[in-house]
């Protein structure tokens, strides 16, 4: 994985990983409401995250929990991510409280991004109907006996900000979540990865959300780390979803001149307080034109970090964020 770190807070709380049993504490643990917690089962001796859970709804007033992080939950080998949702789904009626749920708060140390099998998280979305705000990171790389993420479009009148950190986000999932009815959500921020890794959605998978008519309270929209990023600044310079958004971001892909060229001839941005860029191969020319629209300030365009590249060369862009 590329610049991803633990987070420090979460839903504006300080993260907390919770120490196992056989780790204790000189000072006590906190109020359960006082800071996000994370847990983590691997590399803490032989405690199985199953244990490690009943620890936590043994230790901790799990009525008054608000966030939660679910960092790597094997022993040794990587296994998927199916028998997590099994166990909180099996206790979400523990915590009315909880706000934010971060799955798979994981960094390259601890297992590359592609690894992460994984499963269909809609169990989870559904059993915590006041959840508003859920991360989720990771996908399964699409090879025979592995799991990947899933998702079936679904109904969530509380979450208000969604989250998929992926080198190769399945197009499955993409269409789920446009076919989905979050009539809270303000924003959404998609890493769609490339093909490699099972990023196989197409700009036709957007329309949903570029709408503007899916999501009626979207706030910010963000289509990023993309190999077909020229492609989905184009379609979002005439997306009516555009008109409503207050900030954007086709950040981390391999977006171009022809993408940029497509933003400065399509519809105004001017109302944009954010339009985020970041990781580009955009001439400086055009970089320049794209702030001098937009205003001082509200454009991110910090370029790729390779200090040459040959721009009739496609294979040699790249996406931040893959394996």
């Amino acid at each position: 994985m590329t610049d991803i770190e633990h987070p420090e807070s979460f839903h504006g709380l300080p993260v907390l990983t919770l120490p196992g049993p056989d780790r204790p504490r000189a000072d006590p643990l906190p109020a359960a409401d006082a800071v996000a917690w994370r847990l983590e089962s691997a590399w803490q001796s032989d405690l199985t995250f199953a244990a490690l859970w009943q620890y936590f709804l043994d230790t901790v007033d799990t009525t008054a929990v608000r966030a939660l992080l679910i960092g790597p939950w094997w022993e040794e080998e990587y296994t998927p991510f199916a028998p997590v949702v099994e166990l909180l789904c099996a206790d979400a009626d523990r915590f009315p409280a909880l706000r934010a749920l971060f799955l798979a708060d994981v960094v390259s140390e601890e297992c590359e991004l592609s690894w992460l099998e994984m499963s269909d998280i809609t169990p989870v979305v559904e059993a915590f109907g006041q959840l508003e705000e859920l991360t989720v990171r990771g996908c399964g790389e699409p090879v025979e006996g592995t799991e990947v993420l899933g998702l079936q479009p679904l109904r969530h009148k509380a979450l208000r900000s969604l989250r998929f950190e992926s080198g190769g986000l399945p197009a499955g999932v993409v269409r789920a979540i446009g076919a989905s009815d979050l009539p809270a959500l303000e924003h959404l921020e998609l890493w769609l990865g490339v093909t490699e890794y099972g990023g196989d959605s197409t700009v036709d998978d957007l329309a949903p959300l570029l709408s503007g008519a899916a999501f009626p309270k979207l706030r910010h929209l963000g289509l990023q780390n993309s190999e077909i990023q020229d492609e989905i600044a184009a379609a979002v310079a005439s997306a009516p979803v555009v008109a409503h958004l207050e900030s954007l971001s086709l950040a981390m892909g391999t977006l171009s001149d022809i993408g940029a060229e497509a933003l400065l001839a399509g519809q105004p941005l001017t109302h944009l307080t954010s339009l985020d860029l970041h990781h580009h191969y955009i001439s400086d020319p055009l970089v320049d034109r794209l702030r001098g629209l937009i205003g001082p300030g509200r454009v991110n365009g910090e370029p790729h970090e390779v200090e040459y590249w040959d721009p009739d060369e496609d294979d040699e862009r790249y996406v931040a964020v893959s394996e």
